[in-house]
């Protein structure tokens, strides 16, 4: 049973890039209609990863979880992460992502943003895995945050992209090459986010 029927998500024909040059992002706002962030709190296993910066092991600055549809591990930020099987409702939004984009998607990480002190570094999401030019599905529920790039040359190159509740944003082509992105901390907002990004790993 599907549980967003075409009522429950808009179907875009075209978005503009927000990108000068040198790759690809659209954003689709307002993508999924329906409010499942309470939903996904309460049923995914979120967990504390650890880093190390210096010999000292400290907590990384938000809750994680990662999907996909085989046994394989995925090493992300020197983290092993052991996939879950997509539930009933991860897998719709996949679908409907995979509709909007025609990618398809088998794995999915989770960041859980308890409030405006959790945050995203800057990186690429260039790992071997992921392809040349991987195509990436970013969906968030709860609270607006702030999302940016800048060039990974061009110093001035930088952009900001407000990211609300039911945003689906893809990054596609040479953006992973040339961008780099995050979500900063911010005393503004309050509130809970959860972002999904959606890849395939071949």
């Amino acid at each position: 049973m599907d549980l967003f029927n075409n009522d429950q998500f808009n179907l875009f024909s075209e978005s503009k890039n927000l990108l000068p040059f040198d790759g690809e992002v659209l954003l689709y706002p307002h993508f999924f209609k329906q409010d499942v962030f309470e939903q996904l709190v309460n049923e995914v296993p979120w967990k504390q990863d650890k880093m190390k910066i210096y010999g000292r092991e400290i907590n990384f600055p938000r809750l994680t979880a990662w999907y996909g549809e085989s046994d394989e591990v995925y090493v992300y930020s020197g983290v092993v992460n052991v996939p879950v099987k997509f539930s009933p409702l991860l897998s719709n939004i996949k679908q409907a992502a995979e509709r909007q984009c025609g990618h398809r998607f088998n794995t999915a990480l989770l960041n859980y943003y308890r409030d405006g002190n959790d945050s995203m570094g800057w990186h690429s999401d260039d790992e071997t895995e992921l392809g040349g030019n991987p195509v990436i599905a970013s969906v968030s529920f709860g609270v607006s945050r702030i999302f940016q790039f800048k060039h990974k040359r061009e110093k001035n190159a930088k952009v900001s992209v407000n990211l609300n509740n039911g945003d689906l944003l893809i990054m596609e082509g040479q953006t992973q090459h040339h961008w780099l992105h995050q979500v900063p901390k911010t005393s503004k907002m309050q509130g809970a986010r959860i972002n999904i990004t959606f890849r395939y790993i071949g």
